[in-house]
């Protein structure tokens, strides 16, 4: 894998997210400053196909946010446990549990161009939400990877 230019190209044309980041040096972080393209981060491709890391430590540092997805497929993540993914962003990746948080809700709903509907929980969005096991705290979400912490889980306002 080699720097492509993607990242130029996805911004040049105003691209909502640019993804698989596994190559990405200083000029493509430059790049992404001051646009609205999200940069999205695949920790499970990278785990799966053994690729180097995403900067994202680096690029939140330049000041830029960053998503994280599942990049769920059976060729190069066949895995679609977002709670792996926030583990990773902060075992693999460095992010505080704040950052990886958003990084995974938010953020992954801007890159996907639905944050009008989900994302947050907030009034007039969907009511996608789940509630936890008891667990000490929202910093123990991440710490505690491979254990499904989810108790209950609610699609557009009803229990599923």
């Amino acid at each position: 894998m080699a720097i492509s230019g993607g990242v130029q190209v996805g911004v040049k044309y105003g691209a909502i997210s640019v993804d698989h980041l596994e190559q990405m040096g200083d000029a493509e972080i430059e790049c992404l400053k001051g646009t609205e393209t999200m940069p999205t981060i695949l920790p499970g491709c990278a785990f799966f196909l053994n690729l180097p890391l995403s900067p994202a430590r680096k690029m939140i540092d330049a000041g830029l946010p960053v998503a994280m997805a599942s990049d769920y497929n059976p060729g190069t993540s066949p895995s679609s446990n977002m709670q792996l993914i926030l583990s990773m962003a902060c075992i693999r990746y460095r992010l505080t549990p704040e950052e990886a948080i958003n990084a995974t809700t938010i953020n992954t709903a801007y890159a996907m161009g639905v944050s009008n509907e989900v994302g947050t929980i907030a009034i007039g969005k969907k009511a996608n939400f789940y509630i936890t096991k008891p667990i000490s705290s929202y910093e123990y979400m991440p710490y505690s990877f491979g254990e499904n912490k989810v108790e209950t889980v609610f699609l557009n306002g009803k229990r599923i």
